[in-house]
């Protein structure tokens, strides 16, 4: 979780992103120090390649939709799988061809949001991947 009294946006997808674009912002002013437009093509490519990344990412539950996310969704390890069937709002989404498509049945659920590793079993509650659930989980 976050310290943050605010969703931030701390995703996979942004990180990764953000991390890439560094490198290529710092490719392309070692070209301009040094005067080469190959150096500047090469860190303009590398930003290029960040956006992408950062697109893919996002496409596959790795980002946020745009807005607010609620309070347990703030962590870099929740997947968003409401992303599959695109976020309300969202360019990236609408660019993919999966904008507006997402339905008040996607909403009505929190939007399948699920921490990474946790899968859900056929009663309907998650439990973290690799482990059996016990009597203790299902509360009796």
């Amino acid at each position: 979780m976050s310290v943050h009294p605010y969703d931030d946006g701390h995703t996979v997808a942004g990180w990764t992103g953000c991390g890439i674009a560094s490198a290529g912002a710092a490719v392309t002013g070692l070209g301009v120090c040094r005067a080469s437009a190959v150096w500047v093509a090469a860190g303009l490519g590398i930003a290029v390649v960040a956006l992408l990344v950062t697109w893919i990412l996002h496409l596959a539950g790795w980002g946020k939709g745009p807005g607010r996310r609620p309070k347990e969704e703030w962590s870099w390890r929740v997947r968003d799988l409401g992303a599959r069937d695109g976020h309300a709002g969202c360019l990236g989404c609408r660019l993919a061809g999966r904008g507006g498509r997402r339905a008040a049945d996607g909403a009505a659920d929190g939007g399948g949001v699920r921490p990474a590793g946790e899968v859900p079993e056929r009663g309907g509650s998650a439990v973290p991947a690799g482990r059996a659930k016990s009597a203790a989980d299902s509360g009796s």
